[in-house]
């Protein structure tokens, strides 16, 4: 209770950081599926950029959080303001899981009914905008929902270089070694990751070919 209580104490500032953990994560999350969606759809349809667009995505998210903030610090522009670096870090971080459902989508769609779309004239674009896509949103959603989960959880490691968020009060609570200060950063950020999960979940069994 005394975690709670320091809660509904400081709820200002608790609410003030949940919603800089907010737009941390929503900008990245936009970012990724703006990337990382159109990426997909390539390397479906072009199976030779397969290979070095996934080993790619997958060497990023094999480096640590705080070593890519270091190596991303020297950069122009982007070192000089703690949010914009932590931004495009967990933005590369929910590349893999976009791109990798979104070809998975996409190359799962039965090749009669791309045949019979062909078959009634549709272009290339129609078909992926009409038939692809509808077909594999659900599965495409599947990706961005990782992704989210992903995202709010690292986000909080995004503290450690000023970037505010959730991760403030962990923190802070660790170098004071006060569990209740610690608490109000995590409970929190868990519940963000919950909420978040069960939103596009909900979205993803919404969108889902019948």
């Amino acid at each position: 209770m005394n975690v709670f209580r320091f809660i509904w104490q400081n709820h200002g500032q608790v609410l003030e950081l949940t919603l800089e953990h907010l737009r941390l994560v929503g900008f990245s999350t936009l970012f990724a599926m703006l990337i990382g969606i159109p990426l997909g759809i390539v390397i479906a349809h072009r199976p030779r950029f397969n290979k070095p667009v996934l080993a790619s995505a997958n060497i990023i998210q094999t480096i640590p959080s705080l070593a890519l903030f270091g190596f991303l610090l020297p950069v122009p522009w982007l070192g000089e303001r703690a949010d914009r670096l932590a931004i495009l870090a967990l933005t590369l971080y929910a590349l893999l899981p976009i791109i990798r459902n979104t070809y998975t989508g996409i190359r799962g769609v039965d090749a009669a009914v791309m045949e019979a779309g062909r078959g009634m004239g549709l272009t290339e674009s129609q078909l992926l905008f009409q038939v692809e896509l509808p077909l594999s949103v659900s599965v495409i959603l599947s990706g961005v929902r990782v992704a989210v989960v992903i995202s709010v959880g690292l986000a909080t490691i995004a503290a450690a270089i000023g970037a505010g968020g959730l991760g403030e009060f962990i923190f802070r609570g660790l170098a004071m070694v006060d569990d209740r200060v610690i608490l109000a950063g995590a409970i929190p950020a868990a519940l963000l990751a919950l909420l978040a999960d069960f939103g596009v979940g909900w979205l993803e069994r919404r969108l889902q070919p019948r």
